[in-house]
Order: structure tokens, then C-alpha cells, then sequence
């Protein structure tokens, strides 16, 4: 998902199931058009959007009107295709199967899990997305070796990349798997937790929202989950091709950092709010 766990791998059943699906997709490829084929004839480029995931994706209730640096990123390839932009509304949850039912031709914003790269095909990545942790007061750790103890409680929403994170970098810490991105954040403003990992783009957004939560550290080493775009397989693969290549012209501009840091002020975050170790 990314419901705010836009790190989340799928489960292994859910996998399974969609993996089961990917000969008949391959079929129907093969006997129809590709999706490079049908944007350049109808001229449309459909993409997802996620309500309430700033600055992801954004909807203004009043106007129906998407925005967000994943509709900015849409609204530039659409461009770059000579096509116009369509958002179909969907949840981090569903997203994966829309573009299995080929009812939209790509999803910003996926982490690249091997789950995923089951049943989906990755652009390069658009991001790199920094594990920070969001600390309690009065816990101020400089690097990960530091929170690698017993007697430091970290907690993480379970399944996610968080989770599996913080399983592998710090296994000597006292984990508190929490159901959900919410009780894991809550762990630490009510005392049961010193910090909870969080990408940047999750952890900038918690402490804006509630300054007394804790406060943003980037530990060193730094750390980072790659942010993609996911496409269906496709037997014609210039779609993929040309997104590789647009992304790769858009950083060397740099409009890819000017996307992001224009749409964190959806959610009041000034440039000069980001850790100077971040880089996008």
C-alpha cells in the first residue's frame, strides 16, 4: 500500500495471487495493444491517485482537482507523450490490481519489493526515500549503532519497510510492532517507544502535523528505500523505456527535487524544514 504505508510489501498470499494472474496478462498483451501504443492513439495517460496522502497525491473536495508531486510527475510524462493526464481514484491497497486490470497505465510513489517485482515491472527509481527516525524528547541518537541496544524501544508498523528495516539494521533493539503507522507513532508521544522509523516523506509529515510527537533525526549511515514507478508487463516494452528515459532527463534538470520540494507545502513544509543530510 501506501495508505501512509507507502513502504509496505505486499504478503505473500497476496503475491501469489496476483502472480497467478501474470500468464493471462502476458496473453492479453500479446493478442492487443500495449500500453505505449494505446497513449499515443487515444492520447490519454491514466494514472492513480490516493486521497489524503500529501504530498503525494491531493484532492481538493470542493473542486475534484488532483495535486501532489506524483500528479506533477503524471502531468509532465503526459506532457512528454503528447497525451492528457487522467486520475482515477484508488487506495495504496487496490492500486496494484488497477494496473493488473489495466484500468490505469502507471502508479507513482511504489517501493520496488520483491513481492511486487513478482507481478509488476519498476521504472529507475525517482527518489530515494531516507530512513529517519522521529525521536522522543530527550533521545537525541546520532547513528544507527547508537539505537542498536536492549534498552532502546523502537518501534515500526508491522510488514512494512520499516519493519523489515529495523530487523535487519538493528536486531539487538527492543522492537514494538505496532498494526499500523498510527499506533507505531503514537508508541512514542505516549512514553511506550523512544522513536519509531519513518521514510523522510513520512516523517517530515508526522512532525509537521504534531510537533510534540518527537523530533526528525537522520542517523548515520545514511539509509534509503528506492521510490518507483509500477507498470504491468508488457511484451512492448517502450513504455518502461520511455519513462526510464524521461526520468532521467527530468533529474538531470532537476525538476524531479523541484516536484517534491514545491509539493511538500500541501503540507506547510518549507525546503528549509528537510535535513540537511536529505537529499531527493
Amino acid at each position: 500500500m501506501i495508505s501512509r504505508r507507502n513502504v509496505a510489501g505486499l504478503s505473500a498470499m497476496g503475491a501469489a495471487a496476483l502472480a497467478s494472474v501474470i500468464p493471462q496478462a502476458h496473453a492479453e498483451d500479446a493478442a492487443g495493444e500495449s500500453t505505449f501504443a494505446r497513449i499515443r492513439r487515444t492520447r490519454k495517460l491514466r494514472i492513480a491517485g490516493v486521497p489524503g496522502t500529501e504530498p503525494y497525491y491531493h484532492k481538493d473536495i470542493a473542486t475534484g482537482v488532483w495535486t501532489g508531486f506524483c500528479v506533477s510527475m503524471g502531468q509532465d510524462l503526459a506532457k512528454s507523450m503528447e497525451a492528457e493526464l487522467e486520475v482515477s481514484e484508488t487506495t495504496w491497497g487496490t492500486a496494484l490490481l488497477d494496473l493488473q486490470s489495466n484500468k490505469i497505465d502507471i502508479m507513482f510513489g511504489l517501493s520496488p519489493t520483491p513481492a511486487r517485482a513478482l507481478v509488476l515491472q519498476f521504472s529507475q527509481p525517482i527518489l530515494n526515500n531516507t530512513f529517519t527516525i522521529v525521536a522522543r524528547s530527550g533521545f537525541s541518537p546520532k547513528t544507527w549503532e547508537e539505537i542498536n541496544k536492549p534498552e532502546v524501544r523502537v518501534a515500526v508498523d508491522i510488514g512494512s519497510t520499516h519493519d523489515i528495516f529495523a530487523r535487519r539494521i538493528l536486531p539487538k533493539c527492543t522492537l514494538v510492532a505496532l498494526k499500523t503507522p498510527d499506533e507505531a507513532t503514537l508508541a512514542v508521544q505516549t512514553g511506550r517507544a523512544d522513536c519509531v522509523i519513518q521514510v523522510i516523506m513520512l516523517s517530515m509529515v508526522t512532525v509537521k502535523k504534531n510537533p510534540k510527537v518527537g523530533t526528525v533525526l537522520v542517523p548515520t549511515p545514511l539509509a534509503a528505500q528506492p521510490t518507483c514507478a509500477g507498470m504491468r508487463f508488457d511484451a512492448d516494452h517502450r513504455f518502461v523505456s520511455f519513462v526510464d528515459s524521461w526520468l532521467a532527463y527530468s533529474r538531470g534538470l532537476e525538476a524531479v527535487h523541484g516536484w517534491i520540494v514545491d509539493n511538500l507545502a500541501l503540507v506547510g513544509i518549507q525546503p528549509e524544514d528537510v535535513p540537511p543530510l536529505v537529499q531527493f
